[in-house]
């Protein structure tokens, strides 16, 4: 029995994708014996846009200085394997296939989520193999999220905004008290930049809880200088290489970063590091190679999974900086988001957008709204049957064109698929 058929047995274990509570996740993790009490340092990373690059910047940090570094993060992309790296490596086949099934067979056939019992996985795995820090990167929200079952060292707060409202309420008050639900009592908290309502609710929370807070604009302070990154915080400056992670905005997140591994102690090689050797996929990616990326050419082909209106906001300025070039989007998203409010920001910066429904996935938007949806945004839309006749389209009349593929962390793992 192999990992795939443990998972399509997990996804019938609950009859809801998201149902948040705790309590099943208590209830397993003590038919395992509690992995949870015995994990390496947590650092604890929650946030509505920013937290995969702020794991994956810390994770290059923390690893320069020869520490080793647990990671856990949602969804993946194109392989399970990826949510689950142990002492920095992806969890093998073996390693996942045993601990899926020891999950699988404590659980004995009780409701839980999907995402839950694979966490408990993940913890079970965490707690079984040394390492001198694990990174959790929290799933949906942060109060009832199924990592929030653990006692930090160090909690984030990556920028929080409007996004999976349906589960975390309307406002940015609402949302951001979930998020704040990661705080733990007298354990400090780096705070990214937020909306003063957010801030509000976040510090809040923490003076409550008596959690020192170290807050973007208050505790530390970061901007680009002459192409270079300048962070300063109460132990001084440092002049840093811009983060290898393209987009003005991970000049943000590099700060949350830089203020997290100065707290823990890390050096200005280590930091610099987080600046130079962090990768995440799909995250405004230029693909360089595979089967799409040759079916393109010479077109450029990047990639991007953000689905709200603040990854809107965050592609257009990446855009923005990027040297001018005939731009060509191809979407795809699930019809829990926001559509218009993703697109708005991005119309100043396209010539087009080719909307395509995202396959074998129940909660796609079929490509006509998609596209009809671009229409009411400002952008020149059509649509394709699938992500090759899309890039056919596009490519017989701009051939040198810049497409960005984008909409949904689900569609990024079907072009990662596609262009294996």
């Amino acid at each position: 029995m192999n990992s795939d058929v443990i998972l399509a047995r997990m996804m019938a274990l609950h009859p809801k994708i998201i149902d948040l509570t705790l309590d099943r996740m208590w209830r397993l993790l003590d038919a395992l014996g509690n992995p949870e009490r015995r994990l390496p340092p947590v650092i604890h990373i929650a946030g509505t846009n920013g937290k995969g690059s702020t794991q994956a910047m810390i994770r290059a940090g923390l690893e320069a200085q020869g520490k080793r570094v647990h990671a856990y993060t949602s969804p993946h992309l194109a392989r399970f394997h990826e949510r689950i790296r142990l002492a920095g490596g992806l969890i093998s086949e073996d390693a996942l296939t045993e601990a899926l099934d020891r999950c699988y067979a404590a659980n004995n056939g009780e409701n839980i989520t999907y995402f839950e019992i694979t966490t408990c996985a993940a913890i079970l795995a965490f707690s079984e193999t040394p390492a001198d820090y694990t990174l959790l990167e929290v799933g949906l929200g942060g109060r009832l999220d199924a990592t929030n079952v653990i006692d930090p060292v160090l909690s984030i707060i990556t920028p929080v905004d409007l996004d999976h409202q349906q589960f975390l309420g309307d406002t940015l008050r609402q949302i951001a008290a979930e998020k704040a639900g990661i705080i733990k009592r007298g354990v400090p908290c780096v705070v990214g930049p937020q909306h003063d309502d957010a801030l509000d609710v976040i510090e809040a929370t923490a003076q409550r809880l008596g959690a020192p807070i170290l807050a973007y604009g208050q505790h530390f302070h970061v901007n680009e200088e002459r192409g270079r990154l300048v962070f300063e915080d109460e132990t001084g400056l440092l002049d840093l290489p811009l983060p290898a992670l393209p987009g003005p905005h991970q000049i943000q997140n590099a700060g949350a970063v830089l203020a997290a591994l100065r707290h823990l102690g890390a050096d200005e090689d280590a930091c610099a590091a987080a600046m130079t050797s962090a990768r995440w996929p799909a995250r405004m990616e230029r693909l360089k190679q595979g089967a799409l990326v040759d079916r393109a050419a010479p077109a450029e082909l990047w990639l991007d999974g953000g689905h709200n209106p603040a990854a809107g906001k965050a592609i257009a300025a990446t855009l923005e900086t990027l040297p001018k070039r005939e731009t060509h989007l191809i979407c795809g998203m699930l019809n829990t988001k926001d559509v218009a409010g993703f697109m708005r920001p991005l119309a100043p910066f396209t010539q087009s957008l080719t909307g395509v429904a995202i396959p074998d996935e129940t909660n796609t938007l079929p490509a006509e709204t998609t596209a009809d949806a671009a229409t009411s945004a400002g952008i020149a839309a059509q649509t394709a049957p699938d992500i090759y006749m899309a890039l056919d389209a596009i490519t017989a009349t701009s051939p040198s064109a810049r497409i960005l593929i984008c909409g949904s962390l689900y569609f990024a793992g079907h072009v990662m698929r596609e262009n294996q």
